[in-house]
């Protein structure tokens, strides 16, 4: 679902690109990381606790690329511990346990058990804080390759 919002700052920070030319690479992968982390923390605390499995298995990890002066880190389960997190019923069906926790899921006599939605609320709710964490960054980073010329 695509949202609109105001960012502050950002005409301040366009204005300094603009002047340094294109955006360097180490300012789009530091401000990434930064707000990446605020994420991955989030996350991590939002987690179902029964087992720790779920806390342990989120990670972060940078996005690959070809377009200069961007860069994305995702927060995601680890595909290392898909041993862990794929679950079989007694039936032989198999299921992601992380999905299951997030989405929810339809018990054996149809009812419905709501997910978590641990993953999504980690990033509706520190949104601002995320937002803010990244042009501070990515300010201080374009500062300091306009001042080395």
């Amino acid at each position: 679902m695509a949202r609109r919002s105001e960012i502050v700052g950002m005409k301040e920070l366009e204005r300094a690109f603009q002047r340094l030319g294109k955006v360097p690479q180490p300012a789009a992968t530091k401000s990434s990381r930064a707000g990446g982390r605020v994420a991955l923390r989030a996350a991590k605390a939002l987690a179902p606790k029964d087992t720790g499995e779920l806390e342990e298995g989120i990670i972060m990890r940078r996005e690959r690329t070809r377009v200069k002066g961007k860069a994305v880190h995702d927060i995601m389960m680890d595909p290392a511990k898909n041993d862990v997190f794929v679950k079989t019923t007694k039936d032989g069906k198999r299921y992601y346990y992380p999905a299951s926790q997030e989405y929810g899921f339809l018990t054996r006599d149809g009812g419905y058990v709501p997910g978590y939605r641990f993953l999504r609320r980690a990033i509706d709710e520190n949104a601002e804080l995320i937002e803010r964490t990244i042009l501070e960054i990515a300010g201080k980073e374009v500062d300091k390759a306009l001042k080395k010329g």
